[in-house]
């Protein structure tokens, strides 16, 4: 009995040591084009970089977002910016669904649909939004995240696309929400060296960062330069003059990178573990993430 007990775990950490050691497949959910821009564009980079396959999947096509357009224009437009995007950030695919912006629900089609990207993506590891949130359709992308996270490897769950071998290990990016609690950095990744392709990523969403997000943000899309140089200038100081180096991020910085690097960074993205999938350990931690590296 204990020889089968040893098997057993053997078989298990030979599956996860085999993960690491191959070219990770990475799949960031989020709700519109450019939420997981926003949150995961840095790291992206850093990853898709170092030879790994990262993709983004929008639940919906934005088509509301934006004060003068809507419908099917906008929500093409949005899908050629978000293609744009994952070309600036050297990911391997960007896809956009035709859900309805402001109006997607964790409905049993949205999760198969989750389900089956999953699936089809062979994800090693899965990024979402934590289901609390100003914006309901971003509430619901992670909450369905979240319920896809075990029927992913359940095989009479959509029969038509084969479940997955293992279950991925399933993170929350960051967000600043504080009720119920607030995000946890458990992981914490220094963006700097990327943090200008990080601002040409967005920089591709020009329906958003330079029309729809001025405009609600008091209206002031006036104060927006017209020239191209002038208005990536005018979003990098926007972008770069954010922080979020609280003083959870700045010991979670502590852990992956020592203190000294901790103290010098300037730009970071954080990750919490979520409960359900896969849970690592620091050592599958350090592998998935090889940039987290202690610094002289």
């Amino acid at each position: 009995m204990k020889n089968i007990i040893s098997l057993i775990f053997f078989i298990a950490a030979l599956s996860v040591w085999s993960f690491a050691q191959e070219p990770l497949r990475i799949i960031a959910i989020g709700a519109h084009p450019d939420d997981c821009d926003s949150k995961f564009g840095g790291t992206a980079a850093m990853l898709a970089k170092m030879g790994h396959q990262v993709k983004f999947l929008a639940l919906t096509s934005g088509d509301a977002g934006h004060q003068s357009q809507g419908g099917g224009a906008l929500g093409n437009r949005r899908r050629a910016e978000a293609k744009e995007a994952g070309k600036r950030l050297g990911i391997a695919e960007y896809e956009t669904l035709d859900n309805h912006d402001a109006e997607l629900m964790p409905t049993l089609q949205v999760r198969h649909q989750v389900i089956r990207a999953i699936r089809k993506w062979n994800a090693d590891i899965v990024l979402g939004l934590r289901p609390n949130d100003y914006h309901p359709d971003h509430r619901n992308a992670g909450k369905v995240v979240i319920d896809a996270s075990y029927m992913v490897i359940v095989p009479n769950v959509c029969p038509d696309t084969p479940p997955l071998e293992k279950n991925p290990v399933f993170l929350y990016m960051q967000d600043h929400f504080q009720r119920p609690y607030p995000h946890i950095p458990e992981i914490s990744v220094i963006i700097d060296d990327v943090i200008e392709k990080k601002i040409d990523a967005l920089d591709a969403h020009e329906s958003q960062m330079y029309e729809w997000g001025p405009w609600t943000n008091g209206r002031s899309q006036d104060k927006v330069p017209k020239g191209k140089a002038e208005r990536r200038e005018w979003l990098s100081k926007r972008i770069k003059g954010r922080t979020n180096k609280s003083e959870a991020v700045m010991e979670s910085l502590k852990k992956w990178y020592g203190e000294k690097a901790a103290r010098d960074a300037k730009y970071v993205e954080s990750f919490e573990i979520a409960e359900y999938g896969y849970q690592p350990t620091e050592e599958d931690i350090r592998k998935m993430f090889p940039m987290l590296k202690i610094k002289p």
